[in-house]
């Protein structure tokens, strides 16, 4: 229901933009681009919260640290060595 109504008031704003001509879309650029500068800054506030929550994992610098008991991660290991030679 809320998305209905906010479809609903959209669009009588962008009908009532659209009648003030060239004003009414520099109000409406205005609008959009406003909005997503605003989106921009909360996601960065955002990820600047969570940094600072997340614990920070020393085995994660690994990138194979998943891989380290796998057969694939020994088949890379012995290709690696392969190679090498």
């Amino acid at each position: 229901m809320y998305l209905f109504l906010s479809i609903i008031l959209s669009t009588l704003l962008g009908f009532i933009l659209w009648m003030l001509g060239p004003y009414g879309g520099l109000i409406a650029f205005g609008i959009v681009v406003g909005s997503l500068f605003r989106g921009i800054y909360i996601l960065n506030k955002m990820h600047k919260a969570m940094s600072g929550v997340l614990p920070y994992d020393e085995e994660s610098k690994d990138d194979r640290s998943h891989m380290k008991n796998s057969r694939e991660y020994k088949r890379y290991l012995e290709g690696k060595s392969e190679k090498a030679r």
